[in-house]
């Protein structure tokens, strides 16, 4: 590709203008994943240098380390009880001791089942009961044994677990080490008052995070890797682990039968590079409709000779109000086939009962169709968001363009349009992505309606469904496939990321970010 110089590219038009930087997007993407893939193999070699760092100063430390410090490699606390330092040596020697009983009573049990997730599921034992009569029946009953979801959950969490342990066993002989280089200096070394004091002091804020820490490692973390390890299963209605079968791991095979093209046009790939797409455009006229839409709103608004500006803002402000649960079921009610929208236009004589318009049972129409119901949901959002960016921009800029002669769409392209883009670039991402993943509006409008018969892809999937609605679909219903949504959920995170890391790197805002200072 022909590369410009700055002088070259600017007496470029704006079309070619245009295609060059098309170009350069499209021709940088394979640099972008060398460079992607060249960080990810400087990352495993860093890391792979401070394993062997750590390993190499762990060795050191106890060749050269005070008698305390030995036995605290067995025994945690050991050296910070000799030393004084009872509250440190107390929570070492709580951590160890609370882990070792964990194990033995049964993190060993869950860690060792993991691997199988279940060797017995439930059985049906026959029992002989005598009548009074002395005739005799035979009774059935389910004897459950393991169970595969409290075994992977538990397993995690005992994984969890042991990585805790050794980083506090590796602050344990950390802190053992310092301590000897400060009594070797002839310094000396905290108290347990000292370690009190610092608490609510010079380490407040680590006293403060803890707690969040520890939320978001066990609600968000470990949720997430949890739903992962789900995708390498075949759990589902049929195997749900307990009740009626166990479930067991299944490698890449889910990811082999979603990604599988072999059944053509039916096959769960081509559903969901079908919903992917539509999922693509539906974000793109969310985010960009209500954006460029609500930024005229709250411009009208903002004009000068425009009365009661507040009464304005408010009446728009009342629809976000609104629960959307209520707004647009009911909005979904109006556009039915026998809705209010169809009784209107029979009642003006421009369509007969012959000739309802099938809002929500023609593809395009329904896709069009929540397309413009979001414009009214999302132009409130921007119309205040902009507002409040839209007062900030310099009067003098719209001043001097007047001066020269510049006419009212020069200065929305010239001074506001470039103004805001670069203020909410991150947003208009944020926005994209948040679309991707916007469940509220293609469920309560459409349920993803119209059905896509053609489709073989469990969960009814609709064409008006997004990935998000789909995922929800496949585990409802007898079969419940959780590991093909736990899959889709996947792919719809790599997607997402994909995106956004190659969007936020080309964002003038965060490029070029000393251009606003």
């Amino acid at each position: 590709m022909t590369k410009y110089s700055d002088l070259e590219y600017l007496r470029l038009s704006k079309g070619d203008k245009f295609l060059y930087r098309l170009k350069c997007f499209f021709s940088g993407i394979p640099l972008f994943f060398k460079n992607l893939i060249l960080a990810i193999a400087s990352a495993f070699k860093k890391l792979g240098l401070a394993v062997a760092h750590e390993a190499a100063d762990l060795v050191n430390t106890f060749k050269n380390g005070s008698v305390p410090t030995r036995v605290s490699y067995a025994v945690m606390g050991f050296g910070s009880f000799c030393r004084g330092q009872w509250l440190r040596g107390l929570l070492f020697l709580l951590m160890e001791i609370i882990f070792i009983g964990y194990m033995i009573l049964a993190g060993g049990y869950w860690l060792g089942m993991l691997p199988s997730l279940g060797l017995q599921g439930p059985e049906q034992v026959a029992t002989t009961v005598t009548s009074l009569r002395g005739g005799t029946n035979t009774v059935y009953t389910t004897v459950y044994h393991d169970n595969s979801f409290r075994i992977l959950l538990y397993g995690v969490l005992t994984l969890f677990f042991i990585v805790a342990f050794i980083y506090t066993w590796r602050v344990n002989i950390r802190q053992n080490k310092i301590n000897d280089q400060i009594i070797r200096s002839g310094k000396k070394i905290k108290s347990a008052g000292d370690d009190m004091r610092s608490l609510v002091d010079n380490s407040f804020h680590k006293t403060l995070l803890a707690l969040p820490l520890t939320g978001i490692l066990i609600f968000t973390v470990m949720p997430i890797i949890f739903m992962i390890l789900v995708a390498f299963t075949n759990y589902d209605g049929t195997h749900n682990g307990f009740s009626n079968n166990l479930f067991h791991w299944m490698g890449l095979n889910n990811f082999n039968e979603m990604l599988n093209w072999s059944s053509g046009a039916t096959s769960y790939a081509a559903t969901f590079g079908e919903v992917l797409v539509w999922t693509l455009i539906w974000a793109f006229f969310a985010t960009f409709t209500n954006y460029f839409l609500g930024m005229l709103v709250a411009m009208a608004i903002n004009k000068k000779g425009i009365h009661f500006k507040k009464g304005w803002r408010t009446i728009l402000v009342l629809t976000i109000a609104i629960p959307q649960f209520i707004s647009l079921l009911y909005v979904s009610k109006m556009f039915a086939r026998s809705g209010i929208v169809n009784n209107f236009l029979m009642d003006m004589g421009w369509i007969d009962q012959a000739h309802l318009i099938k809002f929500w049972e023609d593809p395009t129409l329904a896709r069009i169709t929540v397309i413009i119901i979001n414009i009214w949901i999302g132009i409130p959002y921007l119309m205040l968001i902009t507002t409040g960016i839209l007062m900030n921009i310099p009067a003098d800029l719209y001043e001097s363009a007047k001066i020269d002669g510049a006419s009212a769409w020069q200065q929305y392209t010239k001074i506001t349009l470039p103004y805001m883009l670069f203020v909410m670039g991150p947003y208009l991402l944020t926005s994209f992505t948040g679309n991707m993943n916007n469940f509220n509006v293609i469920y309560l409008l459409t349920g993803g309606a119209p059905t896509n018969n053609a489709s073989s892809a469990p969960g009814t999937v609709g064409y008006t469904d997004l990935l998000i609605t789909w995922l929800f679909k496949i585990t409802q219903g007898a079969e419940s496939k959780y590991y093909l949504a736990s899959v889709v959920g996947i792919l719809v995170f790599v997607v997402v990321a994909v995106i956004s890391l190659v969007v936020y790197n080309l964002l003038p805002s965060i490029k070029n970010e000393e251009d606003f200072q």
